[in-house]
């Protein structure tokens, strides 16, 4: 079986006037990369890093992997425009049993513990707005409401995601411009400095970046929904790159206005630098106001995570008997059965606190499968070289090559710091082979294009 073999036809998932642009695409690209990793990352890199050049080398190091990442998956995408991500890639370019392994995690707890993580972070900022309110009724509360514009449609999804997003980016270069303009600028260099070398070499630059990485992750996220788009070979890859590259900006600026604004001392070792940084420039309501910012932030963030990973399910219920119900769309278009489901585990793991353990387990597995993605960029341009390719990644072949080093380093540092974690979860992932071998006994419709509600 060649790699255009792989799968079975995709069906393209897009309503007559309702497909997903560019514009769309892209704010779920920014919405799905800016949590809440950018405004707690600096004060653990700082301990270490004291210099203002090397941490916003470090941020722009970290930006330049995930575009070589966005390369990579953008020539993959526009070979092969079917939603779902990993689960489409890894089936197309290995085999369709590597795709299940991918899409097996995605489907059940990938998307839905950062879903749970984003509704208890919304939650507890909420609270430090306003103290009397519970943390734990919002984070369920914010996740019931995105689920219902979600079950909505295409349509509604993409007004609400756009105009979330645009708020978000908003409030963010608003406390961009009130941090330089209103903060009492620190001493410190942005500049090249005697010594920075001995930072940027250092083990610490390379474990920073680790965590930095997590911060960026969320760039392939347009390619969940590559079937709903208006015309994915072009418009993906402008997805992707334009939407890194805002997230890049605001990342590299974000922390230079904490390093403006507040003093390196009161950073270091704090988790909540935004805050920390907003009463610098705001006074005594800085925490309220960076509190109500990242709330705001986190809706579009909550609302993308829960827009793409039901796509995961869809496509692999196209494809296997057991699960086809998860491939049934409403009339406008929404996988209902599996918003349904990505809903109902976010709930589990919000009741059950158990969403950060989750997500400690399957972050080697995720790593392990975006890996395997960008390495299959190479291994199609051997094996199949006569392939279609709409686009060609930008830099082949050291764009990938840079980052599969990088994605390498990262599953080494797991594997040593969190070594029961990593291989637990590679398990996880590994014991899908015999629910893949269960589930493709039976043979798959030649149809499933008409699987609508």
């Amino acid at each position: 079986m060649t790699a255009s073999d792989a799968g079975t036809a995709p069906w393209t998932g897009r309503l007559s006037g309702s497909g997903v642009s560019v514009l769309v695409a892209t704010a779920i690209v920014v919405a799905d990369m800016i949590g809440v990793g950018v405004f707690t990352s600096l004060g653990f890199q700082v301990k270490d890093i004291p210099s203002g050049f090397s941490i916003l080398l470090l941020w722009t190091v970290g930006g330049i992997v995930a575009l070589c990442g966005v390369f990579a998956y953008s020539e993959l995408g526009a070979m092969f425009p079917r939603s779902s991500g990993e689960y489409n890639f890894l089936g197309r370019a290995y085999h369709p049993a590597f795709g299940f392994l991918a899409g097996w995690v995605s489907a059940t707890v990938g998307f839905a513990a950062p879903v749970a993580l984003a509704a208890m972070a919304f939650g507890e900022y909420a609270k430090s707005v306003v103290p009397d309110l519970p943390p734990i009724p919002l984070a369920i509360a914010v996740v019931w409401l995105v689920s219902l514009v979600q079950l909505t449609g295409v349509r509604h999804s993409s007004t609400f995601q756009l105009i979330s997003t645009i708020i978000k980016v908003v409030l963010i270069v608003a406390f961009l411009v009130a941090g330089f303009v209103i903060g009492v600028p620190q001493p410190i260099a942005f500049t090249p400095q005697p010594g920075d070398l001995a930072h940027i070499v250092s083990a610490p630059f390379a474990i920073g970046l680790v965590f930095v990485m997590y911060s960026f992750s969320g760039w392939n996220a347009a390619t969940y929904i590559i079937g709903e788009m208006n015309m994915p070979q072009r418009d993906l890859p402008r997805a992707l790159l334009a939407g890194t590259l805002i997230v890049l900006v605001l990342y590299v600026a974000l922390n230079a206005v904490f390093l403006h604004s507040t003093p390196v001392g009161a950073l270091a070792g704090q988790l909540d630098v935004a805050s920390v940084a907003g009463s610098a420039i705001f006074g005594s309501l800085g925490g309220r106001i960076v509190g109500a910012m990242i709330c705001v932030g986190l809706i579009s963030s909550i609302s993308a995570m829960m827009w793409i990973g039901p796509r995961v399910m869809m496509t692999m219920g196209e494809d296997i008997p057991a699960l086809r119900v998860f491939s049934k769309r409403s009339t406008s278009g929404a996988p209902a059965y599996a918003i349904l489901f990505q809903l109902a585990v976010a709930n589990l793991l919000l009741f059950t606190r158990s969403f950060e353990a989750v997500l400690d387990f399957i972050q080697f597995a995720l790593l392990f499968c975006s890996f395997f993605t960008v390495a299959g960029v190479i291994k199609l341009r051997i094996t199949d070289p006569d392939l279609p390719r709409p686009y060609r990644a930008w830099g082949y072949p050291f764009t990938p090559l840079v980052f599969l080093l990088v994605t390498g380093f990262m599953m080494y540092y797991l594997l040593t710091e969190r070594p029961v974690q990593s291989l637990s979860g590679m398990l996880v992932m590994l014991s899908g082979l015999l629910i893949y071998a269960v589930f493709r006994r039976r043979p798959v419709a030649a149809d499933t294009s008409h699987n609508r509600e």
